[in-house]
């Protein structure tokens, strides 16, 4: 479950929302955005897991159903839960796939003895396909590498990766937060030293704090980074014993993936960036995404470092961006084959190969057409708005339609963890009112992007993405179908 949270997202989204929300202004909305949004989160996803588990439900479509069997509106809100993952892991993977590239790169010394603008340049010749023969097959070796794990089960595949590639990341982010904060001024050609950018992380500006767009992009962080709203945390939970302690076991995935995030997500790329280019300076460079940072500055601060100690970092940033990757690539790609071995029989490998076919079909786009805006378009949609939907509707489902007493009594189950009761009163009524909040303040943007003129290529990702949500409304609806003859029978 911390392997599932724990992503790219840790790495390269939390400190560019922290840098470019103004830093210490951010990370009070964010602790508290965690600690009323995110803990119920993980609790309500935790407990309709398990619930739907008892009857032999693995996908969120109906373990949903299981909440409320007499509305069969629920099965099709629950198709959020595959169409998310199937979604988000079409553009997840060909991200994932840079890391390993870069890993190679970072070997073989490609960036040494290049300025910035080359290396910068280099990430741009990558995903414009100039030469396409390594991204696509360095693509192919990533999709190949997630659903061959997945052919291995839940057990035999997902959670081995876990367990080794959850050592390593933290391992090299330890050595890397270390190079990042014990940077001095001076040393290396750096400006400042790495207590610069830590304290621009942890010193509120209490003139910009109760700003709403600071407030909604940390509401925003709390779901990516905790995979909320997607499904994957009811499809593992589904899985755990009746008597399995979930109210202790959420906290400790929650807070493990907070670890990561914060301590180490916010010790390495800010400290480091910041004390070779200045606040003023990252700060425009955040303009353009995590993905400004992360794969075009920072393989050039590391060659700062000299060649040995470069490449050894090269490998630690983006062997740590890998392992955190396929850990939650994988928790994308076990709810999808949930549902095909629950409703249609399908064996374990033909399930895990019929996932990786599907990521193939809706991710070459992305891959193709990259600076045409179809891999941001698949974000947008299925990892982020979605995103909010999904929670929204799960949170009014489970604490007002299930029930605030059978709610409670399932997340308390066989806990030695007692949760303080003010959290019943926070799930019923706090956490569905700030979802409302984050939901209304972004139909604007919402609005917006809908009117704005489009490309064809933004059109044709929309369409896909709404092509593959009623293809999966139609799958549920057959299996639906299929349920109810066995019943009758």
């Amino acid at each position: 479950m911390a392997g599932n949270a724990v992503g790219l997202g840790n790495f390269l989204r939390f400190p560019v929302q922290a840098v470019q929300n103004g830093g210490g202004a951010f990370m009070i909305p964010y602790l508290v955005s965690f600690l009323l949004m995110g803990i119920p989160l993980l609790w309500i996803e935790w407990a309709t897991g398990r619930f739907g588990g008892r009857f032999g439900n693995h996908s969120t479509p109906f373990i949903l159903h299981e909440l409320d069997p007499k509305r069969a509106i629920w099965k099709y809100i629950g198709v959020f839960g595959i169409f998310t993952n199937i979604a988000v892991a079409a553009y997840y993977c060909y991200l994932e796939s840079w890391t390993l590239s870069y890993v190679w790169h970072s070997i073989q010394g490609t960036f040494v003895g290049k300025s910035a603008a080359e290396v910068a340049g280099f990430f741009g010749d990558y995903v414009g396909l100039t030469d396409p023969t390594e991204p696509v097959l360095f693509w192919l070796l990533c999709l190949v590498l997630n659903t061959w794990i997945l052919s291995r089960g839940l057990s035999g595949g997902v959670e081995k990766v876990a367990k080794i590639g959850m050592p390593l990341l933290i391992l090299f982010g330890a050595f890397l937060a270390y190079q990042g904060i014990t940077l001095k001024a001076g040393e290396n050609g750096a400006l400042f030293d790495g207590t610069v950018g830590l304290n621009f992380l942890w010193t509120p500006d209490y003139s910009t704090i109760w700003t709403p767009k600071v407030w909604l992009a940390a509401a925003g962080q709390i779901f990516f980074t905790l995979s909320v709203g997607m499904g994957s945390i009811q499809c593992y939970a589904s899985y755990v014993k009746r008597r399995d302690d979930i109210a202790l076991n959420a906290m400790s995935a929650g807070w493990m993936n907070e670890f990561v995030e914060v301590v180490l997500g916010g010790s390495i790329l800010i400290p480091i960036a910041i004390g070779y280019l200045g606040i003023d300076r990252v700060v425009e460079l955040t303009q353009s995404g995590g993905l400004g940072l992360g794969f075009k500055t920072l393989p050039y601060l590391f060659t700062q470092w000299g060649p040995t100690m470069g490449m050894f970092a090269g490998i630690a940033w983006f062997g740590l961006l890998f392992f955190a990757g396929i850990t939650s690539s994988l928790a994308m790609g076990t709810p999808v084959m949930a549902f095909l071995q629950d409703e249609f029989g399908w064996k374990r490998n033909p399930a895990a190969w019929a996932f990786g076919a599907v990521i193939l079909v809706f991710g070459a786009p992305t891959v193709l057409y990259f600076n045409e805006g179809v891999f941001d378009e698949y974000d947008y949609w299925a990892g982020t708005v979605s995103l909010v939907v999904f929670a929204l509707l799960e949170v009014i489902l489970f604490a007002w339609v299930f029930g605030m007493d059978k709610g409670w009594e399932e997340i308390n189950h066989g806990a030695d963890l007692r949760i303080p009761r003010v959290y019943r009163f926070i799930i019923k009524y706090v956490t569905p009112v700030i979802l409302l909040g984050v939901f209304l303040g972004s139909l604007p943007a919402i609005y917006e992007k809908l009117t704005l003129p489009a490309s064809p290529y933004v059109v044709g990702a929309r369409l896909l993405l709404l092509a593959l949500y009623l293809g999966i409304a139609w799958a549920v609806y057959l299996a639906y179908q299929k349920r109810r003859k066995a019943t009758i029978r």
